[in-house]
């Protein structure tokens, strides 16, 4: 069982290494490792790479960090190469000199690396990244990417982009190739969310869950970017994209937990300084009464409230609601911040097949990279 700083890696990840380690005798495999974007997922890779580097050189894989890239500097080289200026163009072409296999890794959350996929794979690198833009992003530039993929022979990998580090693309690719048929997809796939409705309740108001949850660092400094549901709508379309569903972002629904006179609310300098997050909390208290409400009617079901992408494919569709769910459906059964997607198929009929597990944290979505960047080597 593989271990980083305490830690566990994912399952994929160990199996990764053990193929590795049965095939050790017949190659040895050199890849020089280029990362875009160095917080906290960039530096926890660093890191982990960093830790089983010599376990892996044992197994016949050399991993080189040979490039990183913040948002204003950069350098390229060795660990004490000079910074300098960013530019994506120049790490692109410092990248294709590198000896061996190429891996770029986008770490951040920007369109601009992603623009740059296709030509990262069309020179023959390979791309990883828990960057949603890509995968969620105009559909042209997606299918450009996937065109480029088969063109240069190398290999795009995005699992980060919908679970961190569990195991759900390629649990879906799995089912794909082996002949499965995917009826529908269904899941909890954000950690913010899961949070919130696995605290909230009828008896506990809407604005003091969420100043919990922004509080424990779950929310992002605006919590209505995650109140509206995009980061669930993008992990739907890049899940209907591997299904062969051509979607655009803007054909998934969402049902906004933000009310609608909030949406556009723009916040004063006195707001500001006291807490972007803290002002939306004081203004989301009046409309409590409105989720408590919805708390209610479902715990009179017997059921619980939950937000949930949803993809039908045999309608070519997909949403993104909060719904009200029976207490022994697997939905209800999260914890803290858990993430769950089930797939129902021929083979899993009438009972999904359900991956559940932690699904945000720089550690799992690093492991989630990291077994990623194996797969590539």
């Amino acid at each position: 069982m593989l271990c980083t700083r305490g830690r566990l890696l994912p399952a994929r990840t160990v199996r990764t290494v053990a193929a590795l380690s049965a095939h050790r005798r017949s190659f040895s495999s050199t890849m020089s490792v280029g990362i875009v974007g160095f917080g906290a997922v960039g530096k926890e890779l660093a890191a982990q790479i960093s830790a089983q580097r010599a376990a892996l050189q044992a197994e016949g894989v050399d991993l080189n960090i040979v490039a990183v890239s913040r948002s204003k500097v950069m350098r390229l080289g060795s660990v004490d190469a000079s910074e300098e200026s960013t530019d994506l163009g120049k790490f692109s072409e410092f990248m294709k000199t590198q000896p061996g296999k190429s891996v770029i890794v986008d770490c951040t959350a920007d369109d601009a690396p992603a623009d740059l996929y296709a030509s990262w794979l069309e020179s023959g690198a390979s791309v990883v990244t828990p960057n949603k833009k890509a995968g969620s992003g105009p559909l042209e530039r997606y299918k450009a990417i996937r065109a480029a993929e088969k063109a240069g022979g190398s290999k795009f990998f995005y699992e980060s982009t919908v679970g961190a580090g569990l195991p759900i693309l390629s649990t879906l690719q799995d089912l794909n190739r082996t002949g499965d048929k995917v009826d529908s997809i269904e899941g909890i796939c954000s950690g913010t969310l899961s949070f919130l409705f696995n605290q909230f309740s009828a008896e506990k108001p809407w604005s003091s869950v969420v100043s919990e949850a922004a509080a424990a660092g779950f929310t992002e400094p605006d919590p209505r970017d995650d109140l509206g549901g995009v980061d669930v709508q993008r992990k739907v379309t890049i899940l209907a994209r591997e299904c062969g569903l051509d979607l655009e972002l803007d054909d998934v629904p969402v049902e906004s937990l933000v009310p609608e006179s909030l949406r556009d609310w723009q916040p004063s300098e006195e707001e500001l300084a006291a807490g972007l997050a803290a002002s939306f909390i004081k203004k989301i208290a009046p409309f409590d009464s409105d989720m408590t409400k919805k708390a209610a009617d479902a715990a009179a079901k017997g059921e619980v409230l939950r937000f949930v992408g949803a993809i039908d494919l045999k309608n070519g569709k997909a949403s993104v609601e909060l719904r009200s769910l029976p207490s022994n459906h697997p939905f209800a059964a999260t914890q803290h911040a858990d993430n769950v997607i089930a797939f129902a198929s021929e083979r899993y009929t009438p009972r999904p097949l359900v991956v559940q597990g932690p699904g945000a944290g720089a550690a799992v979505t690093a492991a989630g990279i990291f077994g990623d960047i194996l797969r590539a080597a």
